[in-house]
C-alpha cells in the first residue's frame, strides 16, 4: 500500500461517512483556493482579505459556532475539528490556519460569556467573514503566566479606562476587535477580567511583527492602549473573573494545536518517504538504505504513538469529560513528534529539503511556535503537575 496522507493514519472507529464527505469538502476548498498560492502568501508575509468570506461561504470560520450567528453546530463534533486542521496542516504554511482560524481563540470567550447584544454586534459578522477578532492576552513582561498580566482597565461612570500593551498577538494588525484580559483588580488571577475592545477605538495603536521565524503570513502584532475609553457593557463575564473566561478557552485551542501538529507529523512522512523512493544515493534508492528505513520507522512509531494519544484525549473531550492535564501533556506529545519527523524528513530530503518551496522547509521552521504557543512544553508540564496533585 502507497504511503500517503490519509493511509498514514490509525484507523478511528468514530468517522462516519460524513466526516469523509466533510474532507473531501475541505480539501477541494484548499486545493482550489490555497494550495496554489500558499507559498507566494507565505514569501509576501500576507492573506488576501477575501479568503475570509470564501471560507466562511463553505462553512469552515462557522463550523461548530450556533447558528443563530450563521455558524453550523448540529451535528458537529470533534473529530470535524480535527479533520479541519488535519487539512489546514496539509497545505504547511502555518501561518495560514493561525490567522485564519484564530477567530477560534477570540471568539468562544464572545459567545460563551459577553451580553447578548454583543454577541449579535460581533458573532455574525465575524462567521461571516467581514470582520475579524483576535485574542489579546501576551504582553512584553507576561505570557504563558497569565496571572501576572498588567494592563489595567480602571472602570470610570460607563466605561472602562484602558491602558496597556499586548504582544505577539496574531491576527492583530487586521483585526476589529480583540477580546482582551485586562487588571480591574488586585494582584493574581482574582484580578483578572476581560474586556472586547473595538480596534477603532481611540488610543488604540498597532505594529506589526513581520519579522518571524515561521508563520510568515500570519498577522502578528503589538497592540498598545492609551486611555482607551471602552463601554462597560463590553465586560465578557463577570469583572474580575476573567481568568475563567480565559482558561475555559485554553482547552479546545491545545487540541486544535494538537491535532495540526499530529497532521504536520504525516506530512514530513508522506513528503520523507515519496524522496526517498525516488533518489538514488550509490547506485540505490535512499529507500533501499538501511538507515532511511530505520528512520521512517521510527517517525511512523512515534506518530502512531501521538495519534493514539490524540484519539484518546478527543474521545474524553466529546463525552465531557476532558482532562486539562492530559490535553497539556498530548500538546507536549505533538510537538516533540512534529519536531522529531520534521528533523528526520530533513535529513532525508537533504539539500532540497533546505531550499525554500517546499512542505518540510516550511514545517521545520514552524515548529518552535507549536512548541511555545498556547503554552510552552515547560508550562503544560507543570499544568499537568498541578493537576494531578503535586
Amino acid at each position: 500500500m502507497a504511503l500517503d496522507f490519509d493511509s498514514a493514519r490509525l484507523h478511528n472507529s468514530h468517522l462516519t461517512a460524513e466526516h469523509d464527505a466533510f474532507r473531501t469538502q475541505l480539501r477541494r476548498f484548499f486545493e482550489r483556493e490555497v494550495v496554489p498560492f500558499a507559498e507566494q502568501w507565505d514569501e509576501e508575509g500576507a492573506i488576501p482579505a477575501e479568503l475570509w468570506p470564501k471560507a466562511a461561504a463553505v462553512g469552515i470560520l462557522g463550523l461548530g459556532y450556533p447558528e443563530q450567528f450563521g455558524g453550523t453546530s448540529e451535528g458537529i463534533d470533534i473529530w470535524h475539528s480535527n479533520i479541519l486542521n488535519e487539512e489546514l496542516a496539509r497545505v504547511a504554511v502555518g501561518g495560514i490556519g493561525a490567522t485564519l482560524m484564530v477567530h477560534g481563540i477570540g471568539l468562544p470567550p464572545v459567545i460563551n460569556f459577553a451580553s447578548d447584544a454583543i454577541k449579535q454586534q460581533v458573532a455574525p459578522a465575524v462567521l461571516a467573514g467581514t470582520k475579524r477578532i483576535s485574542l489579546a492576552i501576551t504582553e512584553p513582561g507576561a505570557g504563558s503566566d497569565v496571572a501576572q498580566l498588567t494592563t489595567t482597565a480602571r472602570l470610570e461612570g460607563d466605561h472602562y479606562v484602558v491602558n496597556g500593551s499586548k504582544t505577539y498577538i496574531t491576527g492583530g494588525m487586521n483585526a476589529d476587535w480583540f477580546t482582551t484580559a485586562v487588571r480591574t483588580g488586585g494582584e493574581g488571577s482574582r484580578g483578572v477580567s476581560t474586556l472586547l475592545i473595538p480596534a477603532d477605538a481611540e488610543g488604540v495603536s498597532r505594529t506589526a511583527l513581520d519579522k518571524k521565524q515561521g508563520w510568515w503570513c500570519s498577522d502578528t502584532a503589538t497592540l498598545y492602549f492609551d486611555n482607551v475609553l471602552v463601554p462597560a457593557g463590553n465586560l465578557i463575564g463577570q469583572e474580575n473573573r476573567g481568568f475563567s473566561v480565559i482558561m475555559n478557552n485554553f482547552n479546545s485551542e491545545r487540541l486544535a494545536m494538537s491535532a495540526a501538529m499530529e497532521a504536520f507529523s504525516r506530512v514530513c512522512l508522506e513528503d520523507a518517504v515519496a524522496w526517498a523512493r525516488e533518489r538514488k544515493t550509490f547506485g540505490q534508492r535512499l529507500a533501499d538504505h538501511q538507515v532511511i528505513r530505520h528512520k521512517v520507522a521510527e517517525m511512523k512509531q512515534r506518530i502512531n504513538a501521538t495519534q493514539a494519544y490524540l484519539q484518546k484525549v478527543c474521545e474524553a473531550f466529546q463525552a465531557g469529560q476532558e482532562n486539562a492535564g492530559d490535553i497539556a501533556l498530548l500538546k507536549v506529545q505533538c510537538s516533540q513528534t512534529m519536531e522529531f519527523c520534521a528533523r528526520e524528513a530533513m535529513q532525508i530530503l537533504g539539500g532540497i529539503g533546505y531550499m525554500r518551496g517546499n512542505r518540510v522547509e516550511r514545517i521545520y521552521r514552524e515548529v518552535r511556535v507549536n512548541a511555545i504557543g498556547g503554552g510552552s512544553e515547560e508550562i503544560m508540564r507543570d499544568l499537568a503537575a498541578r493537576q494531578y496533585g503535586l
